[in-house]
């Protein structure tokens, strides 16, 4: 650094044009604080704007006996896309915000429960595309369980939490349940090999005092990834190339697959996408085990050439002030866990986008193959009383 320092003010040329950027500070100062205050206010309406937000969280139960496949999920998902960001004025002065779902799987104590929250202006419409695809599903409204316990106080418990990302840009897509066989209708219950069964089991394997909370918040996603996925589409198949470098080179078998992965993920609606995980326990029975099995699991999606997941952000803490800093990282997470906050302030973050297929495969209501003792189901599936009954 000193050896900069000298430098620069050994070199005329650099002192001169910092001496006249001095000096021009009628000029550029009144544009950068102008280009401050406006981002300050502007970040002060929507965090104004997100505060009269009110939400609800919604627990559904299906029953043991449903043969319905993710494809039904995906149906949901499909009819919560929406793109409207409203109005200039209303984005500007009124602050308006695009609203957000955020799809969760919690396991307290071992039971675990399936969880959509939504803002409560739309929670007659969320009831009713649920009903509509699962009509013997039972859904109510449910306390919010991160408030239940009092973790600001960690004498008595640990926290891991973590978030995902991509290994590779959008448009490549995860493995899905299309590729696991469940769009099938014609297997049996006993030949579905569904990973998210496999999560489920290990939520239901927790003791009492072990908490884990998955959350993914989804936002309708404009076509901006899908025009990046046509691009990287034409690069692939050599379009891009100039004319004299000949024509378009043949693809081999696997270049032929994952151009068609590609172009299948693209045509369909996707959503702004944020992943969080958090893993909850009193001190006496963390399980570090708990943390690697939380990431094997999301590795069930991963595929060598496509795309996968990989932790971007955790509570670990670096070799300088470890204690301090993974107690501020945990305190910070569990409040943007509590928040939902992932796309906005306080807690922003860089999000990806999943189409409806890759969200339905890491978040439907799984049949009778899911065994979990503890998974929270309909007692008994309803049913219309008889058309002959006596009135």
């Amino acid at each position: 650094m000193s050896e900069f320092f000298s430098v620069f003010f050994d070199n005329p040329i650099l002192q001169g044009v910092f001496l006249w950027i001095i000096r021009l500070w009628f000029l550029w100062l009144p544009v950068l604080l102008s280009v401050w205050f406006w981002n300050s206010w502007l970040n002060q309406r929507r965090l104004q704007f997100l505060r009269n937000f009110s939400w609800v969280l919604l627990e559904i139960r299906i029953p043991r006996d449903i043969s319905k496949s993710p494809k039904a999920m995906e149906a949901v998902l499909s009819s919560l896309y929406s793109t409207w960001s409203g109005t200039w004025w209303r984005r500007v002065y009124g602050g308006f915000l695009p609203g957000w779902y955020s799809l969760e799987i919690a396991s307290i104590n071992g039971n675990v429960r399936f969880y959509i929250r939504t803002q409560k202006s739309f929670r007659n419409f969320v009831e009713s595309q649920v009903y509509a695809q699962y009509p013997d599903a039972e859904i109510a409204e449910a306390d919010d369980y991160p408030y239940a316990s009092d973790f600001h106080n960690l004498e008595d418990w640990d926290i891991w939490a973590g978030e995902f990302g991509l290994n590779k840009v959008d448009a490549y897509p995860i493995k899905t349940y299309v590729d696991f066989g469940l769009h099938e209708t014609v297997l049996k219950e006993e030949q579905k090999v569904n990973p998210l069964v496999s999560f489920l089991e290990f939520l239901g394997s927790l003791k009492d005092g072990e908490q884990l909370w998955f959350q993914i918040m989804i936002k309708g996603a404009r076509n901006k990834w899908a025009d990046e996925g046509k691009k990287l589409v034409a690069e692939l198949m050599g379009r891009n190339k100039p004319a004299e470098e000949g024509k378009q080179r043949g693809l081999s078998k696997g270049e032929q697959e994952v151009v068609s992965a590609i172009e299948k993920n693209i045509a369909k609606p996707g959503f702004d996408t944020g992943i969080r995980v958090m893993y909850i326990a009193r001190k006496d029975i963390f399980n570090a085990i708990n943390v690697a099995s939380i990431i094997g699991l999301m590795n069930q999606y991963n595929t060598q050439n496509l795309n996968g997941f990989k932790v971007i952000n955790s509570t670990l803490a670096g070799l300088f002030f470890r204690a301090k800093r993974g107690m501020v990282k945990k305190i910070i997470m569990l409040d943007a866990y509590r928040r939902r906050s992932y796309f906005y302030l306080p807690h922003k973050r860089r999000s990806f986008v999943f189409n409806t297929e890759e969200l339905a495969t890491l978040y439907h209501f799984p049949g009778r193959e899911a065994e979990t003792p503890t998974f929270g189901r309909v007692e008994s599936k309803k049913s219309e009383p008889p058309t002959t009954l006596p009135i």
